[in-house]
């Protein structure tokens, strides 16, 4: 064991004259204070680099606490009555935990995270966290999701849960009407939970965008947030997700000082340390001091500050400083005279140091998290920052109190249950006024713990969520009205292109501009394109709507003597998160919630190639669907052969099956401009009008960039079809044998001439018909399955809607999409008919559409002769048309491909 006697640097060159200047530097802090004492520091690095003296950044501070026990504000709250019903709250959510056990049940949880983290909250619930009644519309918070527990039991003693809400902890269907997620699951308690945060890694990337949002909403005049705080509790584990640490330079770039971090350090993962041989609060520290947040450590308890004060302070920093997370881990699962040993034994001086101190005494020195002083302290120079997002890096000890098998374990993570000592053992820790009796009766089923509504501490609690303005968490849908756009509004989607030629991504851009222009509701859209408004046709909204910036444009843009110059603004309309889709869906999420998180609607708009959408980042998706996000996500350069020259990553050939997975997703693939018209027009109804009972949806279209003709609207068009997913475009006129083409998106231009080639050179009749979506027209196959089954006494089952559609269509089916054939095979049990489909099956690859279509034989030829082997195996065309036709149109030759041409941006 290595013995330190002397302070640090006392044996280096020059001691003398640095222990004078760090003298001269304590006296300018005493006497200047804090910001006076950083701007005389700033001054000498800056003239250090000037004469070229090389000076080591300073990304790291001791592992102490940053602020000085001398500098803490005084604690306004009773200190002991929260101490007490902060007990309460921990024994009620153990116990909870716990009761899910029993044998009969079984359905796990969490018990550790919130027994360490409950000073974090609770200093937050009683002094910070501002309800949606406070004067300055309330604050957002991100729970880390495995502390959910601790809320549901806060809400116990709050009287807005029950013991038997809480007993259904994790049984949602089978104790319906009392029932509690196991997470915070907004979807699934939706007056409760807020956002959605146990899927590692996008709580941080959301909570950073609901700051940009919130600030967005502020900029753009729709609503005063000026005083709003977003915070993010977050694990010291999770920040090794990349979604964890990758966006913060945003937060530091727009200088959001209305974000807060609280990261929970209990130097844990769920198996083991996340830092065995190393230190994860510095190493934190390092990381979001370089990003450009303001950094707080709350490393050490009150207890420790005697000692951090003493004239051997410098050696016992140097050791804390030494000392990896490994053994700090060690520490509090063993006992006090492990620590005098193996810690304080590292140095004479520190071993002198504790001489006094008793093993219990040395057990009692608690780390910082577990502090009401320290942890305000943080709060409050949190929330007063000014300029920069904020982390505070708080240790503490997961399962803390919990006893001996739980404390600091490796296993403590899933440990769900405590033995009858365990519980006896918190329980005295606690103070719960519970008897042995009790415990002993049913040691899987303890009792909760309330003292009743009129007990002093009860009183205390509801007095400081009233004075905050309400309870935590709390979601509340209700929001401003608004005024759709009027019919007028969608003209352009109906007129078509004429003569010209337009891809599908224009026609959406060309109407997504006229919704914009909309008075009363244009300026609730909000276009979230991540770095491809060129691409997609969009840098025309930039001069207009502008770039949302906070900052403005600072700089002489380089194409400003142009039309479509780009343009910076605070009002900026388009949210450009740069080449990043995960920031994108988490700025698509915190605008499609502002119904609810703000009570004003915001319609977000998200554009991006359709191969990175729900490949990419399908997970955060998911959290938007819990979080029951509205609005619209648009795939654009769709298609494994459309988007020409971009290679096997870039080949789309499947996110329509990527988005069927998710429940709150509608898709469509929309083959022209006045489909795409209904569908954006039916979306916001749905999502707006009032009218339907499941607004919360997102709407994911598919749009391509090859261009054709876009059709004007027909007369009497079957809007029906259209948004119940099938309509027919073309009907064959002649006499003969009869085939149903179905297609959809780009491939029903390809079906249309298969039509005419067919009737042309065959005889063959064939109807065409646009599938805007075959997924929804799975989903409500399944619904009418499902209500059949479950209602198996009715006489008149309900027929599915594509089954209905194609009632009467005579013929087999060949099915045509640019995509994977199970895109299409998703309806195939619903069709009677004789079927056949043509897909994109396997990797995209660089080529001509006309190439890339031949070789995968999707395109119209290839339409042609399966439509007409079908029909030769049914007799109704000649045995050898199939073969005359395979060699006719050269079907195996990938240069004798023609559907398709050249053009449209990728």
């Amino acid at each position: 064991m290595t013995i330190i006697d002397e302070p640090r640097f006392a044996s280096e060159p020059d001691a003398e004259e640095r222990a004078e200047w760090i003298e001269s530097f304590d006296s300018l802090l005493k006497v200047g204070g804090a910001d006076r004492a950083g701007t005389i520091m700033t001054s000498l690095l800056e003239r250090a680099r000037e004469r070229q003296v090389a000076v080591a950044a300073a990304i790291n501070t001791d592992y102490v606490n940053t602020i000085p026990a001398d500098q803490e504000p005084e604690f306004p709250g009773d200190e002991e009555v929260e101490r007490r019903y902060r007990a309460w709250m921990r024994w009620n959510a153990a116990v909870m935990v716990h009761r899910g056990q029993h044998p009969d049940i079984g359905v796990g949880g969490h018990i550790s995270t919130y027994a360490g983290a409950a000073t974090l909250y609770e200093v937050g619930f009683n002094h910070f966290f501002r309800g949606k009644d406070h004067p300055c519309g309330g604050d957002q918070v991100f729970f880390q999701g495995h502390a959910s527990p601790g809320m549901y039991a806060r809400a116990f003693l709050e009287g807005r849960l029950s013991e038997q809400d809480l007993d259904g902890f994790r049984q949602e269907k089978s104790k319906e009407g009392h029932a509690l997620p196991s997470y915070p699951h907004p979807r699934n308690m939706p007056e409760f939970w807020e956002f959605p945060t146990v899927s590692m890694g996008i709580g941080p990337m959301n909570a950073i965008y609901q700051a940009q949002s919130n600030r967005y909403l502020h900029n753009r005049g729709i609503k005063d947030t000026s005083d709003q705080q977003v915070w993010a509790f977050l694990g010291d584990g999770e920040m090794d997700e990349p979604e964890s640490r990758g966006l913060l330079q945003l937060a530091a770039n727009e200088k959001l000082d209305n974000l807060n971090f609280v990261i929970n350090c209990n130097l844990q993962r769920l198996d083991g340390p996340v830092r065995g041989n190393g230190k994860i609060m510095q190493e934190l520290e390092a990381f979001f001091r370089g990003a450009g947040w303001n950094v707080i450590k709350v490393v050490w308890g009150r207890e420790w500050d005697s000692l951090l004060s003493s004239e051997h302070s410098a050696a016992l920093v140097d050791i804390m400083n030494r000392t990896p997370d490994g053994d700090y881990q060690t520490y509090k699962a063993e006992n006090g005279g492990f620590v005098r040993e193996h810690f304080f034994g590292k140095s004479q001086a520190t071993k002198e140091l504790v001489a006094d101190l008793g093993d219990d005494e040395i057990w009692n020195l608690k780390r910082g998290g577990h502090d009401y002083h320290k942890v305000y302290a943080a709060y409050k120079a949190a929330t007063e920052f000014k300029g920069k997002p904020t982390v505070i890096l708080a240790k503490t000890v997961k399962g803390y109190g919990l006893g001996p098998h739980f404390e600091g374990r490796n296993a403590t993570h899933q440990m769900k249950k405590l033995t009858l000592d365990d519980l006896k053992s918190f329980r005295d820790y606690l103070r719960i006024p519970i008897t042995d009796e009790q415990l002993e009766a049913d040691p899987y089923r303890p009792p909760y713990f309330h003292p009743g509504p009129d007990a002093p501490e009860i009183e205390y609690l509801l007095e400081r969520r009233r004075a905050l303005g309400g309870f935590l968490p709390e979601r509340r849908p209700r929001h401003t009205d608004v005024v759709l756009p009027e019919e007028k509004t969608y003209a352009i989607a109906k007129r078509g292109s004429g003569k010209q030629q337009a891809a599908t991504t224009m026609a959406f851009v060309r109407l997504l501009k006229d919704l914009m222009r909309d008075k009363g509701f244009g300026s609730r859209i909000v276009p979230i394109v991540p770095d491809e408004s060129r691409t997609f046709g969009m840098d025309a909204f930039f001069p207009t709507a502008k770039i949302y910036n906070p900052g403005g444009q600072e700089y002489l843009s380089v194409d400003r003597d142009l039309v479509l110059a780009y343009k910076e603004s605070p009002a900026g309309q388009l949210i450009h998160p740069g080449i990043n889709e995960a920031g994108a869906v988490s700025a698509f999420t915190a605008a499609g919630t502002a119904y609810a998180t703000q009570g004003e609607p915001l319609v977000p708009v998200y554009v991006f190639y359709s191969m990175f959408g729900f490949q990419r980042t399908g997970d955060s998706f998911w959290a938007a669907a819990d979080q029951m996000t509205r609005g619209f996500v648009i795939g654009a350069t769709a298609g494994r052969t459309t988007l020409t020259g971009e290679g096997l990553q870039h080949a789309d050939g499947h996110s329509p099956i990527l988005a069927a997975t998710n429940p709150a997703v509608i898709t469509y693939d929309p083959a022209y401009g006045y489909e795409i018209g209904h569908i954006i027009r039916a979306g916001l109804e749905r999502m707006y009008g009032g009218n339907h009972p499941d607004p919360n949806v997102m709407y994911y279209l598919t749009v391509y960039n090859e261009p054709y003709v876009q059709p004007a609207e027909p007369e009497g068009v079957d809007v029906e079809g259209i948004l119940g997913g099938i309509h027919r475009v073309a009907v064959g006129g002649q006499e003969g044998p009869k085939t149903q083409l179905l297609a959809s998106g780009v491939a029903v231009p390809w079906a249309i001439e298969a039509q005419r080639i067919l009737a042309e050179e065959w005889g063959v009749s064939a109807d065409v018909w646009s599938v805007t979506s075959w997924t929804e027209l799975r989903r409500d196959g399944l619904a009418a399955e499902r209500e059949a089954f479950l209602d198996p006494t009715a006489e008149n089952a309900r027929e599915p809607f594509v089954t209905r559609q194609l009632a009467g269509a005579e013929g087999p089916i060949v099915a045509a999409t640019d995509y994977m054939s199970q895109v299409p095979d998703q309806i195939r049990q619903y069709v009677p008919n004789e079927w056949a489909t043509l897909g994109a099956d396997g990797f995209g690859f660089s080529d001509t559409r006309a190439a890339a279509r031949r070789f995968f034989n999707i395109d119209a030829h290839s339409i042609v002769v399966r439509a007409l082997q079908l029909l030769a195996r049914r007799g109704e065309v000649p045995a050898e048309a199939p073969a005359q036709a395979f060699e006719r149109y050269r079907l195996d030759d990938v240069n004798a491909g023609t559907s398709g041409n050249a053009g449209g941006d990728s």
